[in-house]
């Protein structure tokens, strides 16, 4: 049954649904049809900035530009015209921040990206004065650098002019889907949804308003807020980058997308998306569910009256690892190259390595560590390396993994995977053996940008509920575990010690 039964009829001549998904280094445009199939895409690549180190920036128009640009192109190159498109849905890299001035909608500082730690020291602060328990029982969140409040903070402090602008009502604040929204419809619409309100610091999960008593605290006027809404409704329609108007009617932040696209629509299925960094979600139905092992709570996606919860595992640089295998170190010419240069080693023999870049998410939450490669020997080759880093994303998932299970009391018997990095067979089976748990890995890999494609239709009556979207998803490649328990043990073990080794290293106090 559709959310909105008039539309039904209407819909009958659509045969696309328009997903635009803006990542962390790429913007990306996926046309999909009713069977859930991408049909067409385009994608471009955007400037990383970095004015000092843990700072990490984007340009607020270079991330527009190269959505508006792949979108246009996408549609161009599938031959599709736009009477044919149902809707638009939007998916994005979350907590990246961007203020941006009302009137003439132009950023008043670079979009502050969710790597980013400049912000360190203040939540080393709030977290010393006691503010740990209340932010983690309104947001769902730990206090760190990694989320938007502390960001607009520092813009409104550091950026000249930005707090009086704030307070004369002329700033807005937005996550990277409000910005694209707000180009999108021509400055008409300041609104995100509730998923990418929930990873603010700002958003209450309980009550899904905007938190006065956070908002007090980290000195933000409520006049910069988006309205907060569903994750699937017909938020307005786009103005000048389509010949006609089309209903925006999905929004919703890549995790959240990228669980609805695996189709972990029932209590206690997970998922981990292997992108710049790591995601794992286990979605826990329509309460809340507070973690006592450092994950986080967050709120997967809101369709109609009903908001679904989910527990969620953040690794900061997973798929990154290789990026920096590529151009730091320069040991390998294409991200593509790492699988065989990986796979000239049987083994790391006893190199671990900890891509502790930008601190450690999830479950350690040490924003001062660094990254470490332990275990180096003079027979220690650059394959060794690069086997150690792709192991790394595997370890990483493991630790989630773990802390997930003992949250939710439940034994985790499949894990549901995508990315760029899940294409990676040797990886995927070393992953299933690491977690002695079955990975599948869905015949569409671009289950983000699906994610938001399915808010849209549902929203629009392009698909006719949930039931309907159950049956687009396809398992492709299944990867069981093969190691021996004892082998397991070994590597899992040198991971912990490789990871209290980096934890080590932050800490100079016994110095």
């Amino acid at each position: 049954m559709s959310h909105f039964p008039g539309h039904v009829h209407a819909a009958m001549k659509k045969k696309y649904i328009l997903s635009l998904d803006q990542g962390t280094t790429s913007s990306r445009a996926i046309l999909f049809d009713i069977e859930g199939r991408p049909v067409a895409s385009s994608m471009k690549e955007f400037s990383q900035i970095f004015p000092r180190p843990g700072w990490v920036e984007h340009d607020p128009d270079g991330i527009w530009s190269s959505q508006a640009g792949v979108a246009a192109e996408v549609v161009a190159r599938s031959g599709a015209d736009c009477s044919e498109i149902a809707a638009i849905g939007i998916t994005n890299q979350r907590e990246t921040t961007v203020v941006w001035n009302r009137r003439s909608g132009r950023p008043v500082y670079n979009a502050i990206v969710w790597q980013d730690r400049r912000t360190s020291g203040l939540c080393d602060t709030l977290r010393a004065e006691g503010y740990g328990n209340m932010i983690a029982e309104k947001t769902g969140l730990v206090i760190d650098a990694y989320f938007s409040a502390t960001k607009v903070k520092w813009i409104l402090d550091n950026v000249d002019g930005a707090r009086a602008a704030a307070g004369r009502g002329d700033l807005a604040f937005g996550t990277i889907d409000s910005w694209l929204l707000w180009n999108l419809t021509g400055g008409r619409l300041h609104v995100t949804d509730v998923s990418n309100a929930s990873r603010t610091m700002l958003f209450n999960i309980r009550t899904l308003q905007w938190d006065q008593e956070l908002l007090t605290l980290f000195d933000i006027p409520s006049s910069m807020l988006p309205e907060v809404r569903s994750s699937s409704e017909v938020y307005g329609y786009s103005s000048g980058l389509f010949t006609s108007g089309l209903p925006v009617a999905g929004i919703a932040g890549d995790q959240q997308a990228a669980m609805l696209g695996q189709m972990c629509v029932d209590e206690g299925m997970v998922k981990n998306t292997y992108g710049t960094g790591c995601f794992m979600m286990m979605n826990t139905g329509g309460e809340p569910m507070r973690s006592g092992n450092r994950l986080l709570t967050t709120v997967a996606w809101k369709i109609g009256d009903d908001t679904t919860y989910a527990l969620e595992g953040s690794i900061f640089i997973g798929g990154a690892v290789v990026q920096w295998l590529r151009d730091s170190l320069g040991i390998i010419r294409q991200s593509s190259d790492v699988e065989h240069l990986a796979s000239q080693v049987s083994s790391t023999e006893g190199v671990c390595f900890v891509p502790a870049f930008a601190g450690l998410g999830a479950p350690y939450w040490n924003q001062h560590a660094r990254g470490i490669i332990t275990g180096l020997t003079r027979g220690t080759t650059a394959a060794h390396i690069a086997r150690a880093a792709l192991e790394s994303i595997a370890f990483q998932t493991f630790d989630v993994l773990l802390a997930m299970e003992k949250d939710s009391g439940m034994k985790i018997s499949e894990l549901r995977v995508d990315g760029g990095a899940s294409v990676n067979d040797s990886l995927m089976q070393f992953q299933a053996d690491i977690l002695q748990t079955d990975v599948l890995r869905s015949t569409i890999t671009e289950t983000t940008a699906l994610g938001t494609a399915l808010l849209a239709g549902l929203a629009t009556g392009f698909w006719g509920g949930m039931n309907e979207l159950r049956n687009l998803w396809k398992a492709g490649r299944h990867f069981i575990p093969e190691m021996k328990p004892e082998e397991r043990e070994s590597l899992t073990r040198e991971w912990r010690r490789a990871v209290m080794t980096a934890g080590a290293w932050a800490d100079d106090s016994g110095i």
